[in-house]
């Protein structure tokens, strides 16, 4: 028995390891599930600790969105799974003090639920028109789609996602959008379907230019996803600068 515990074990890991090398980015991301009561404290407090970390100059790397339903989400790019053992806030909580600590106790205050979990982004998947076609002006609006599925249709599901962007392609379509897919930490399979814009405005406005250019056949395509989704969730947000971080360069 304990043999046959290693040998999965082992194999566990090397699945998660060969999934990490596949995948053209994977990124930690800390989920912070707000009250709405308590939601202007959380900002004051997140702005305190982002000035926290710019006087201590933290070695660490984050960009932050915020969804519509007072979700905030802390993004960092990793490059393995070693690199989730680190503990970059180390020196800062050790220069702060109890100040550290006690920002921290006042975060707990503002959600009932956090955690921490792996995302993985898949560029096989995902939509980049002609780099002519890209807005150059900031396009931190978002909205996020996602869609999940059971492992037995795992297959169906990619299949699914790859003629919807080669069917995208094909119409020259100047939308765009990133795929994600579920990582280490979480339960469901599901892609996530990010789609950039100015702003709602914007939004509303390339998304019925490109239903347009689409066209009716759409739906035929779109249902080779659907067909094979237990479930769909849709949420608006945005990036949010002001909450991200990265440290000075020397």
């Amino acid at each position: 028995m304990k043999t046959i515990k290693s040998t999965f074990l082992f194999a566990l890991i090397l699945c998660l390891s060969i999934n990490l090398l596949n995948a053209q980015q994977a990124y930690q991301i800390h989920q912070d599930n707000v009250k709405p009561s308590k939601f202007m404290e959380y900002e004051k407090i997140a702005k305190e600790f982002n000035a926290a970390c710019v006087e201590h100059n933290l070695q660490s790397t984050w960009f932050t969105a915020m969804s519509n339903d007072f979700k905030y989400f802390y993004i960092t790019p990793i490059e393995n799974f070693a690199e989730l053992d680190k503990r970059p806030f180390a020196d800062m909580a050790k220069a702060m003090g109890d100040k550290f600590g006690d920002m921290f106790d006042r975060f707990d205050t503002c959600y009932d639920s956090h955690g921490t979990y792996v995302i993985f982004k898949d560029d096989k998947l995902s939509y980049t028109p002609d780099e002519d076609a890209k807005p150059a002006e900031a396009q931190n609006y978002r909205k996020w789609f996602y869609m999940y599925y059971t492992p037995e249709n795992a297959k169906k599901m990619r299949e699914g996602m790859k003629a919807v962007k080669e069917f995208f392609k094909s119409k020259g379509s100047t939308e765009y959008y990133n795929v994600y897919r579920n990582g280490f930490g979480q339960l469901e399979n599901y892609y996530l379907v990010s789609v950039p814009a100015k702003d709602e405005i914007d939004s509303a406005t390339r998304g019925k230019a490109n239903q347009d250019v689409l066209g009716p056949d759409r739906w035929d395509v779109f249902s080779k996803v659907m067909n094979y989704t237990t479930r769909t969730e849709e949420y608006t947000g945005e990036m949010r600068p002001d909450l991200s971080y990265s440290p000075k360069e020397n």
